[in-house]
């Protein structure tokens, strides 16, 4: 019986590729776990079992940069609570930096976690199109993919074996678009990071808010490369909206700059954004820019619960030097609850879709409020929060003013 399976003919080159690798891959596992041990540890060896390997992919350099550190300590403080064992079996990390927005380079990355380290989990993905570019290499090796943050709605409808544990763009978008429209805000001018994500997020706030009565009056958007906001802001200037709805991930920073100095904050235009616009682990180096911004997130670090207490506090004991807590990093605290679960349900023998049915429905209680895993969608059923930035305590931090209880994601698929 030959060792590498024959594929099918008509499928793209690179898939009957990545089939043949995976199988073997696994046919050098089976080999390699009996060859060359002495006697009496072979006997044994089906007790001693590897530990569960998690790939964790996600954008670690550029304005993501303190993404790395605030990852490491969060994994090193649940394992400080939770140990690093689960169903019998010990747990290993294995980092990669997708360098940004390089669906490529996540899919090179994702084939070398699966069939060169052998991994049981891949988690992370900062930017969405990089998790679609790994969604059929997870269908074809059954390797079940954790998101992290990417938020792209329908991201997972043909990827079986991924679910959602960040949040959709619809989620943030309706519940502020609603918030603005009962809080009297008529004219919007709509600004965007200008790929797929940021016109999702666009459109989905300027659907909800139209819908309701509200008007936008121009829109903009620009590369993730942007540096110089003065051109944008002036746009904003002459157009006179109530309120600018922003999608900008870590480009936050300059435009609020630049919208401060030009007195746009003193004019009575309001800023509206998803979260990421003022992450709280970018939220020390934006500071004073931030002042009044309304968002709509998932999480707070002002959360009041103390769950989220006593995750920021042991995050903040296993790296006193960390970035402050983070929605991404709040994220990555329940997939790792989710993974210990499902470990210990299957006693460490892990099945991908035994292990996909467990997390399917799975609920508990997460530093951000209560969370669960729709088992139709495999998408995140959350409370969204809006929230206003303000200095508290000394510190700049965003402070729920209202909330969306346990929210789906209202995009019909």
């Amino acid at each position: 019986m030959p060792l590498i399976a024959s594929t099918n003919s008509s499928e793209p080159a690179e898939v009957a590729l990545t089939k043949t690798l995976l199988i073997t891959r696994r046919a050098a596992c089976a080999l390699t776990s009996t060859l060359f041990l002495p006697m009496s540890l072979a006997s044994r060896v089906g007790a001693q079992q590897p530990p569960i390997r998690i790939g964790l992919i996600s954008t670690f350099s550029g304005g993501f940069s303190s993404a790395n550190q605030v990852y490491h300590a969060t994994i090193k403080a649940f394992q400080k609570l939770h140990g690093n064992t689960a169903g019998g079996r010990s747990f290993e990390f294995i980092y990669r930096d997708d360098t940004g927005l390089a669906p490529e380079t996540a899919r090179r990355l994702a084939q070398e976690l699966i069939i060169g380290e052998h991994v049981d989990f891949l988690v992370g993905f900062t930017f969405s199109p990089n998790a679609a570019a790994v969604s059929e290499l997870s269908t074809q090796s059954k390797v079940p993919v954790l998101i992290t943050n990417a938020s792209t709605t329908n991201l997972m409808a043909k990827a079986p074996y991924m679910a959602r544990f960040s949040y959709t763009q619809g989620q943030l978008t309706t519940a502020l678009a609603s918030w603005a429209l009962k809080n009297k805000i008529k004219s919007v001018y709509n600004v965007f990071l200008d790929f797929s994500t940021g016109h999702e997020a666009k459109d989905l706030f300027t659907n909800a808010f139209t819908a309701g009565g509200g008007k936008i009056v121009g829109e903009v958007g620009f590369p993730l490369s942007t540096l110089d906001f003065t051109t944008y802001v002036q746009r904003v200037h002459d157009a006179q909206p109530e309120a600018v709805f922003a999608f900008l991930a870590t480009a936050g920073r300059g435009f609020l700059k630049a919208f401060r100095d030009a007195g746009l904050n003193r004019s009575g235009i309001r800023v509206l954004g998803t979260g990421d616009l003022v992450a709280e682990d970018l939220l020390p180096s934006i500071g004073e820019y931030a002042d009044g911004v309304i968002t709509a997130m998932n999480y707070s670090y002002a959360h009041n619960s103390s769950l989220n207490r006593a995750v920021i506090a042991a995050v903040m004991a296993a790296d006193p030097t960390t970035p402050p807590f983070s929605f991404s990093a709040a994220a990555l605290w329940d997939v790792l609850t989710a993974i210990y679960r499902v470990v210990d349900v299957q006693k460490g023998s892990l099945d991908p879709d035994k292990t996909m049915a467990l997390l399917k429905g799975i609920a508990f209680e997460s530093p951000r409020g209560p969370i669960r895993i729709d088992p139709d969608t495999r998408d995140i059923v959350q409370n969204i929060y809006i929230r206003r930035t303000q200095l508290q305590n000394g510190n700049w931090t965003s402070v729920e003013i209202d909330t969306f209880p346990m929210v789906k994601d209202p995009i019909e698929r």
